[in-house]
């Protein structure tokens, strides 16, 4: 059985009916890398059910932050949906990950593309004031199937621009991007004072079509001056990285740098 350690859930968000976040304690022995994700969960049964979950705060906070669908008949989920502040949960005692931007070369821009859930390690590495050191621009793309999905949208418009530490380089660097597929959206920027734009497109169709840079004023995506971090199911990783493939990008990996990045731990072999 690998390390583990108890931590006691002290916050609990209920964004909507299938998506809930919690915060739990945090060892002071315990560090990781923005984007990395650790083994949490329950004992069930005399035995600990646990599962990989991205952590969604960032590496110095002093608490552990989580992000999680809603399954009703999952092995897990069906329970952890259910925690309340005081209630113990187990963790795995290191952290691991190649979705870290540590990984990639050296340039201008950052796309952070994710769905869903695969928001979580974003969440981190957007509160990470050395991402904002490395980068001209941070653009996050968060891609959901219905508007009330969008969780965080108030945190990255509202909360970490007025952030005391980085809230200036939020403010001109970050560029935040939320997209429904299964309902009419439309969205304006808080920096922008024209008129709103429907975003009710897949991930895969902005990059293939040029939308997104056009949307952004942004010059077309190319190898020299664009990165990319990706995290979210399966069929949207394996059809963006052919879309990057096809552009000549290339992945990074534990022994090379390169052109953009995902979680390996979450490809279905």
């Amino acid at each position: 059985m690998r390390n583990t350690v108890i931590e006691t859930i002290t916050d609990v968000h209920h964004w909507n009916d299938t998506l809930f976040s919690f915060k739990t304690t945090r060892s002071q022995s315990f560090t990781f890398e923005n984007g990395q994700f650790v083994m949490i969960g329950l004992e069930v049964d005399g035995k600990p059910l646990l599962r990989a979950y991205s952590i969604a705060s960032a590496n110095y906070e002093e608490k552990l932050e989580f992000f999680s669908i809603k399954v009703p008949d999952g092995a897990l989920t069906s329970r952890l949906q259910k925690v309340q502040p005081g209630d113990e949960v187990i963790l795995t005692t290191k952290a691991t990950g190649t979705l870290v931007a540590g990984h990639l070369k050296p340039a201008k821009h950052l796309y952070l593309l994710c769905t869903g859930t695969g928001l979580a390690p974003f969440m981190g590495i957007i509160k990470d004031p050395f991402i904002y050191d490395a980068f001209d621009k941070v653009i996050l793309v968060h891609s959901v199937r219905l508007v009330s999905e969008l969780a965080y949208k108030d945190i990255i418009e509202h909360e970490l621009p007025e952030n005391e530490y980085f809230g200036e380089d939020v403010k001109k660097k970050l560029v935040y991007y939320p997209t429904v597929t299964r309902e009419e959206f439309h969205y304006q920027s808080v920096n922008e004072q024209e008129n709103e734009r429907s975003h009710h497109t897949r991930i895969t169709d902005l990059l293939t079509s040029g939308q997104l840079t056009k949307d952004l004023g942004m010059p077309d995506i190319n190898v020299d001056d664009d990165r990319f971090m990706m995290c979210g199911n399966n069929d949207m990783l394996q059809e963006l990285m052919g879309i990057l493939d096809d552009r000549g990008f290339t992945r990074a990996n534990s022994r090379s740098l390169g052109e953009y990045v995902i979680e390996m731990a979450f490809i279905e072999k």
